[in-house]
């Protein structure tokens, strides 16, 4: 199969999710299963590499529509009718997979005002969004109130203070949850970027959280739903995860019990991981399933907690396995004995090897990979003029041939927009969607014209005079810029 033409295909022109579709793939008895993935047969799902690249250029990002799907319908296998998803929207906020991820019937975790407008603008309907994360200015707070969402987690007293201030002038009743501080000692991140390690930024002390509910309660404008607590980031161990699910339900059912309010909902955060490396183990996901549905069923039998919805917010899980980072080798080159091939694409786009020391799986496609039996030590950089540009250190593997793609695998989440595009003033890589073996263009190229565009010189020479009272001509001068 191959890709439609660049840009005559939006996302609209996808094929829609069917329930049908089986949620996993069945391995052939006696095999263990394949990972669900882009990458299925040499081809990113189900296109030629060569065709994605001749069609969109390269670099380019490529999502499999397919491999979400699959995502969403074996962790949803598994959770209890107690428990429910919103995506977190940071993982990949691209239009088209939020899109995508709410016509499965997901909800959004959103952390700010653009990704609320970019949940709205995918079709998520406000009464399935919670607004979390530290920092929220008032016009981000506003705006959520304006729309009605499900909930916002409230990180702070002061916090509390400001909404309760913004919904008062709305004359809205706004529903909130109320953000625990996790403690260092239960943050089991395999590598420390979404948690903070008791640092403090992110929710409130016990003490703080029995007066916010207290102050809620009393409140006019806030309705107290419950409590919200992220744990960790990445996690593979299903245990972590439903010994943080089961402490973060015990803490809100204990709150709720001390100031004497019903608790209808707690939110646990994500966390779900993924493995990167190719000796990296994966969620069990049966296992976890196991925890929850024992939580499921305590909250049931107790009438305080019968009502409570449980949401799990999973973002990396969904969407990092569906993506693949596309770059063509630009040159090969032997320094001291190791090989070094150097592509069009590097950290600038696909930044997490440097910044959390962990490298992504590569796969080689070509003559070289498809002719070679052999593997050999190969350094993969990109062309930025800095020595921390590399994707891959000493990665047996073929030595790609100039001209041929390498694709970076898993960078479905945390690839795009965790990246530093404008370093170096390389073009900004498109995104492509596949589904059903169909691409279509979801976000075009940014040539660094584009960018230019926005920028301006200032004319010194006119504000200078201004400071003098004259202008170039004897007379006042006209603001700049007219």
């Amino acid at each position: 199969m191959t890709a439609t033409a660049r840009g005559s295909r939006g996302p609209q022109g996808l094929r829609p999710p069917d329930p049908s579709d089986p949620p996993v793939d069945r391995p052939r008895r006696g095999r263990p299963p394949a990972r669900n993935e882009i990458i299925r047969n040499g081809r990113l799902g189900g296109v030629e590499p060569e065709t994605l690249a001749t069609e969109f250029g390269t670099p380019l990002y490529a999502y499999d529509f397919d491999v979400i799907h699959r995502q969403v319908a074996t962790l949803r296998a598994i959770l209890p009718p107690a428990f429910e998803l919103a995506y977190a929207t940071k993982a990949n906020p691209a239009l088209a997979i939020v899109n995508h991820l709410g016509r499965l019937g997901l909800g959004a975790d959103v952390a700010s005002g653009g990704e609320l407008e970019v949940a709205t603008r995918a079709g998520i309907s406000p009464g399935s969004i919670v607004f979390t994360g530290p920092g929220k200015r008032d016009d981000e707070l506003a705006a959520a109130v304006g729309l009605g969402i499900r909930a916002i987690t409230l990180e702070s007293l002061g916090e509390l203070a400001r909404l309760e201030r913004i919904a008062a002038a709305a004359g809205r009743i706004v529903p909130v949850l109320l953000r625990a501080a996790v403690p260092a000692a239960v943050g089991l991140e395999r590598v420390r970027l979404v948690g903070d390690d008791g640092a403090g930024k992110f929710g409130m002390a016990e003490e703080d959280l029995e007066r916010a509910a207290r102050v809620a309660l009393r409140s006019p404008q806030l309705d107290l739903l419950g409590l919200h607590a992220f744990g960790a980031s990445n996690v593979v161990d299903a245990d972590v995860i439903g010994d943080h699910v089961e402490r973060t339900v015990d803490q809100a059912t204990r709150l709720a019990t001390r100031v004497g309010f019903r608790l209808r909902l707690v939110d646990v955060g994500g966390g779900l991981g993924i493995p990167y490396d190719l000796d990296d183990r994966s969620l069990d996901l049966a296992a976890l399933g196991t925890r929850l549905e024992a939580l499921a069923a305590g909250l049931a039998s107790d009438p305080a907690t019968r009502e409570a919805r449980i949401l799990l917010e999973p973002g990396r899980f969904l969407v990092g396995p569906a993506g693949a980072y596309l770059a063509r080798v630009v040159d090969r080159k032997s320094v001291d004995g190791t090989h070094v091939v150097v592509l069009d694409g590097g950290i600038h786009h696909v930044l997490r090897p440097v910044l959390v020391g962990q490298e992504h799986r590569i796969r080689v496609f070509g003559a070289s990979a498809a002719s070679s039996t052999r593997s050999f030590p190969v350094t993969i950089a990109g062309p930025l003029c800095s020595g921390l540009d590399i994707l891959a250190a000493q990665a047996a593997m073929p030595v790609p041939a100039v001209g041929e793609l390498v694709a970076v695998l898993d960078v479905g989440a945390y690839g795009y927009t965790e990246s530093m595009p404008f370093f170096l003033s390389h073009p900004v890589p498109p995104e492509v969607a596949i589904n059903a073996g169909q691409a279509a263009l979801i976000r075009r190229r940014i040539e660094p014209g584009r960018w230019l565009e926005g920028q301006a010189l200032p004319d010194w020479r006119i504000r200078q005079a201004s400071r003098t009272g004259t202008g170039t001509n004897g007379r006042s001068p006209s603001v700049a810029g007219t």
